[in-house]
């Protein structure tokens, strides 16, 4: 049986949140599908994994729908579910960003690149680029030149904004995101601020990687996603390459993981031989206190079954 993944969101008013939320939670379950959707009166925005078949009846359904008719879903073929569970939510926000009165994207947005107009803006000494995304997203891959955002979550973006703004004036400001709705928030709240010529890559990083015309061209790295396969690539040429690198051995690695210790759980770059020799763990001092106090993360036990304590201990100090 063949599956996919489903990336789809849209910005549109919602007089009734709530039982959006159930009629989707109704039609996930009815089809077997997985992942997130979060509801709010500005619109929709999901990630979803299940059997082909499925994965377009959901689509065929959504787009019956009047407000949701012209949705976009950018879809990627896999080899099963990505997602534990479905997880349907009535939020306040349907990407968090937390002004008050910040412009609603279907009333201010920034001009919208195709992957094309994108990549020959690139490079040109009168732009800007700005990562939309958060700062781990950045280090295992992003844009050519394009700024690290110094935040990690998207709501610290207005306050990065305002120490920042003064030195793009008079200059092209280009947003981007994994796959648009972050940008559409962004681009916008950007123009309120006064800058005046605001873009973000319409599609973002996902659909920027499948134009054939570009296929990725000046992405270093990989594109980080929510899912459980954490990182898929972007440039289809040889220019591919690995940017960010293991937190224990500096060797390159794109792989992230968390912290064995269910009470630490930090999120950190990790080869597959550290991860071995950590025992999945980012310390030896967090191996030491999840074993004292029984809060060790299921997914290391057949690490610690498989590879002895001592020789993780002497190897990750």
């Amino acid at each position: 049986m063949s599956y996919e993944v489903m990336l789809f969101y849209k910005f549109t008013p919602i007089d009734h949140p709530e039982a959006l939320a159930e009629e989707q939670r109704a039609i996930c379950e009815s089809l077997g599908l997985r992942g997130r959707i979060l509801v709010a009166e500005e619109g929709l925005n999901g990630t979803l994994s299940g059997a082909a078949g499925a994965c377009a009846a959901y689509r065929e359904h959504m787009h019956r729908d009047t407000r949701f008719s012209d949705m976009l879903f950018k879809v990627d073929p896999s080899d099963g579910h990505v997602f534990p569970r479905l997880s349907v939510k009535r939020k306040a926000e349907i990407v968090h960003f937390g002004v008050s009165g910040a412009p609603k994207p279907w009333e201010k947005t920034g001009q919208r690149l195709s992957p094309k107009a994108w990549y020959e803006m690139l490079g040109r000494e009168d732009v800007v680029v700005i990562d939309g995304r958060n700062d781990y997203e950045y280090e295992i891959g992003h844009f050519e030149g394009a700024l690290r955002p110094e935040v990690s979550t998207f709501r610290e973006f207005p306050d990065w904004i305002e120490r920042h703004k003064d030195e793009w004036r008079g200059k092209k400001v280009l947003t981007y995101c994994t796959g648009g709705i972050r940008c559409e928030k962004l681009s916008g709240y950007l123009l309120e601020q006064g800058i005046e010529e605001v873009y973000q890559l319409d599609g973002g990083i996902v659909t920027y990687g499948k134009d054939p015309e570009v296929r990725g061209r000046k992405f270093l790295g990989k594109c980080y996603v929510f899912d459980d396969r954490v990182a898929v690539r972007v440039n289809q040429t040889d220019e591919d390459v690995i940017i960010a690198r293991c937190s224990i051995c500096g060797q390159p690695s794109d792989r992230y993981i968390n912290c064995g210790y269910l009470d630490c759980h930090r999120r950190f770059l990790c080869c597959e031989a550290c991860e071995q020799a950590m025992h999945g763990f980012c310390s030896p001092a967090c191996e030491a206190e999840a074993a004292a106090r029984g809060r060790i993360d299921p997914r290391v036990t057949s690490l610690l079954e498989t590879y002895p304590v001592e020789a993780g201990l002497s190897r990750g100090r």
